[in-house]
């Protein structure tokens, strides 16, 4: 195992003449031990990494501060004197022991466990993150993953989410983002009873006599406005109506019983189109736009499980 140099202090603080001191003289011992196990400043060297020349320099270096010979060099052999037999048997096993447990991290990162947790909205929990959890989970049953439905712009960081997921218009700056999924496009539909009623709208103000399931989310301060766009000229609907909920489901089965006219993701109303039971009005007027992006922050250490997470997560499409 190679021994680099291993740092064990705060990074976010200054470091003091005391702890370079420490440092230097952790690593000293460390490529001691080395020699001393090797018997040999070539194979040492070799495992460390460094030039047979630095690594004796390095020792030398050891035993001037010491104040003492720590090990004897013949032509052919390197042997620890007395005082580096024992310093070698008080540091040497706790080396082992710092080799030990970093094989333990490498075996982690090779089989990741731990809880992800993700905020999200609605519709890509359903859209994006489920149907990957199926492709992930199996392979990695260790791993925990929550899942969050906030509508909020939650702030990850002092909520504890290791991710978020929104349109890739609502990412912060600071944020690093991966996009996970294609350009999103809205549906407006109706069910065939409800037309049967009510005429079908041309345009987008037709639709303020229509009856709208409108959506609250807590980002907007009120009704989520449907946004509709045709050759360039952007419209945002408000329409009103008897119903309001904040979560797809209760939009779509209220569409579905003929209660009125619903502004959907397109991907949760095609198959209910192809099968007659909802007809879709103002296609036109429904552009696509980008899609969602996962996010984290840029300076914290993203875990193996996330990683690996978001390596299924992430669009690969054109």
């Amino acid at each position: 195992m190679r021994h680099h140099a291993i740092t064990c202090y705060n990074p976010h603080e200054p470091v003091s003449w005391t702890n370079k001191y420490i440092m230097q003289n952790f690593n000293d011992l460390a490529a001691f031990a080395t020699v001393a196990r090797e018997r040999s400043f070539t194979r040492a060297a070799a495992r460390l990494g460094v030039s047979p020349s630095a690594l004796s320099q390095t020792i030398r270096n050891l035993e001037e501060r010491v104040g003492l010979r720590l090990l004897t060099r013949t032509t052919r052999s390197v042997a620890p004197t007395e005082a580096g037999d024992r310093l070698l048997r008080t540091v040497g096993p706790r080396f082992e022991e710092i080799e030990a447990e970093l094989a333990t991290l490498n075996a982690l990162r090779e089989k990741p466990a731990g809880t992800v947790r993700i905020t999200t909205g609605e519709h890509p929990a359903i859209s994006v993150l489920q149907p990957a959890l199926k492709r992930f989970l199996p392979d990695y049953p260790d791993v925990q993953v929550e899942i969050i439905v906030d509508y909020g712009l939650t702030d990850i960081v002092a909520e504890g989410y290791d991710a978020g997921v929104r349109m890739g218009e609502q990412v912060a700056k600071d944020m690093v983002a991966v996009r996970i999924g294609p350009d999103i496009r809205m549906a407006v539909v109706g069910s065939p009873e409800y037309f049967e009623r009510f005429p079908a709208p041309q345009t987008p103000q037709d639709l303020t006599a229509h009856k709208c399931i409108n959506m609250r989310l807590p980002t907007y301060g009120g009704l989520f406005p449907w946004g509709l766009e045709k050759d360039g000229r952007e419209v945002k609907v408000r329409g009103d109506g008897q119903l309001v909920f904040n979560n797809l489901g209760m939009r779509l089965s209220s569409a579905l019983d003929g209660l009125g006219v619903a502004y959907m993701p397109e991907d949760q109303v095609l198959p209910y189109v192809a099968e007659g039971r909802l007809i879709r009005v103002l296609e036109e007027w429904c552009p696509y736009f980008p899609g969602y992006h996962l996010y984290y922050p840029s300076r914290r250490h993203t875990s193996p499980a996330l990683s690996l997470l978001i390596d299924v997560l992430r669009h690969r499409g054109s």
